[in-house]
């Protein structure tokens, strides 16, 4: 994969993740601050113009974008986006190429950084119930196709996301509303749902 196709990718999610401010605000404004969808709106619009005026290889158009996200205000997605974005690029190739082991070593790598901030679990109603198994799915891949890889991390965040609904709020503001929580998917796993389906987007 060259660095434009990747840029594609990533391009398309933000986008995927701008469409659905509406529906990630409404989630939010049940047990949070109702402020989810503007904050991952600003998320996805410091990524996109990040991507666009990067003029290094891979490794820097993500360091850009990292930087990008950790400049901005805005809640606890800020860091952790950040976070996940720095992890990807420490183990990006410097290079404009990247193939399918290379993929699984940055997302591998993104996670880690990722894991070790959040301590979030499957289960605990956060953006980790899509994030976890979508890096699961990454890493199990054997196959040799980019489109294959994220289209299954997309349906493994997607089945995160939709499974986060049972779950009781564990973080957060919506920690507090307890079991009232179950039946309303997390925000945060759905806005990370919808950032692998644009990048399963070639």
């Amino acid at each position: 994969m060259t660095k434009a196709e990747f840029a594609a990718r990533l391009k398309h999610a933000c986008a995927a993740v701008t469409a659905a401010e509406a529906e990630l605000t409404e989630i939010d404004s049940k047990f949070g601050d109702a402020d989810h969808g503007l904050t991952m709106t600003k998320i996805a619009g410091a990524i996109s113009a990040a991507v666009d005026d990067s003029d290094g290889g891979i490794q820097s158009m993500l360091d850009d974008a990292a930087m990008a996200v950790m400049s901005l205000n805005g809640g606890s997605a800020v860091p952790l986006w950040n976070t996940w974005l720095d992890g990807m690029q420490e183990d990006a190739p410097e290079g404009e190429e990247i193939g399918i082991d290379g993929i699984k070593a940055i997302f591998a790598r993104a996670f880690e950084e990722i894991d070790d901030m959040s301590g979030a679990k499957v289960g605990d109603k956060t953006m980790m119930d899509a994030l976890i198994p979508a890096s699961e799915a990454i890493a199990a891949y054997e196959g040799d196709s980019a489109d294959e890889l994220f289209a299954a991390a997309a349906k493994a965040a997607a089945q995160g996301a939709e499974n986060s609904k049972n779950f009781v709020s564990k973080f957060g503001r919506a920690k507090s509303y307890g079991t009232k929580t179950i039946g309303t998917p997390d925000a945060g796993a759905t806005s990370m749902s919808y950032f692998f389906q644009g990048l399963a987007q070639a």
